[in-house]
């Protein structure tokens, strides 16, 4: 028996819009994709300012969010996998956001190393 690989070609986004309940990118090839934001928490907590902070890269199939250091991929989306952060790096990252202390993985790493 022989199997084939089938090989998906991933859109990028056009454009990304997120509300205080969906994250909704338009993509490339006509799609509209949806998906619920409580899947991401800290999009999910972050206010609307940096919520519209995002970034495209890699011809929009990667989104960044440099206030909140939140990334995601649309190939996850289309894959509908919700956040894998960890309920402790969730937390960490929330007592850094409180305390005003950068919210990058490498200062939350730092921070937990001096503790």
């Amino acid at each position: 028996m022989t199997t084939s690989i089938v090989e998906l070609e991933i859109p990028g986004a056009q454009r990304v819009t997120v509300t205080e309940d969906t994250l909704t990118a338009d993509l490339m090839d006509g799609r509209t994709l949806s998906v619920p934001l409580a899947w991401y928490p800290r999009l999910l907590q972050a206010t609307p300012d940096e919520r519209d902070n995002l970034e495209l890269h890699a011809a929009g199939r990667h989104i960044h969010w440099p206030d909140l250091d939140e990334d995601l991929s649309i190939e996850g989306l289309l894959a509908g996998r919700p956040s894998g952060e960890s309920a402790r790096s969730f937390q960490r990252w929330q007592e850094a956001r409180r305390a005003g202390r950068p919210l990058t993985l490498d200062a939350l790493r730092e921070q937990d190393d001096r503790e």
